[in-house]
């Protein structure tokens, strides 16, 4: 297994703000839940928290979220906007293209199943779970975490068809200490973009280059009943 740690992670990080500070451990309950204890003790705005094995990890619908150690990426990602509440949302989609320009960037054919999943041949390869917390109407922090599959050789037969790995995509293992840095790269480039509007007016065009389906036939399901028709794109 290759080495993984505080010190290799953080040489990999060049950014301003993403990724600074970066902690890292061996196993936490769940990097989320790490991020918003770091917060309350006064952790900065782009604060990464970045674990090898999460105990309790959560995925998206209150499901549990697994990994076997050593093959994946497994982090939180402490913000504290100063924006509207009700825009926060969509931090998880910006979250979802940086994994996706930083899965681009090992030749793989990514796209963007909206909202957020990150998928390579129609399969999951990361999951992501964004968590707010309010003071009165006011953000008191967001943490943005994400699972991505690296150097999983293989799923249980009831996610085969839903999951994949980049070594599975790939034929190949990686290394998994520069993938954070990458990831906080395209974030925080983003991220940038995102703050003028505080929605997807500079970004609309970057996300549906990854977006899945565009152009073709589409289900909807809508809380008010569902409906079919043409995927064209998306909104600000």
């Amino acid at each position: 297994m290759s080495s993984y740690d505080t010190e290799l992670i953080k040489s990999c990080i060049h950014t301003e703000w993403a990724g600074h500070p970066v902690h890292f451990c061996e196993e936490t309950d769940s990097t989320n839940l790490w991020a918003q204890r770091l917060s309350d003790e006064g952790a900065p705005h782009g604060t990464l928290c970045v674990a090898e094995f999460q105990s309790a990890g959560r995925g998206s619908r209150g499901r549990s979220w697994t990994a076997p150690e050593g093959s994946s990426v497994m982090m939180s990602l402490l913000l504290h906007p100063e924006f509207a509440a009700d825009r926060a949302s969509m931090l998880t989609l910006l979250m979802g293209m940086a994994v996706a320009h930083t899965v681009k960037e090992t030749g793989l054919d990514v796209r963007i199943k909206w909202p957020n999943d990150v998928v390579v041949s129609h399969k999951k390869i990361c999951g992501i779970l964004t968590e707010m917390r309010l003071d009165g109407d006011r953000i008191r922090d967001v943490v943005i975490g994400l699972g991505i599959n690296v150097n999983t050789p293989s799923f249980p037969e009831e996610l085969s068809d839903k999951a994949t790995s980049l070594r599975l995509e790939a034929g190949r293992d990686f290394e998994r200490a520069p993938l954070p840095g990458r990831v906080m790269a395209h974030f925080e480039e983003l991220y940038g973009r995102f703050l003028p509007y505080a929605d997807l007016t500079l970004l609309r065009e970057d996300y549906e280059d990854f977006l899945a389906g565009r152009g073709e036939p589409v289900r909807v399901l809508d809380p008010l009943g569902p409906y079919e028709g043409i995927c064209r794109g998306i909104d600000s």
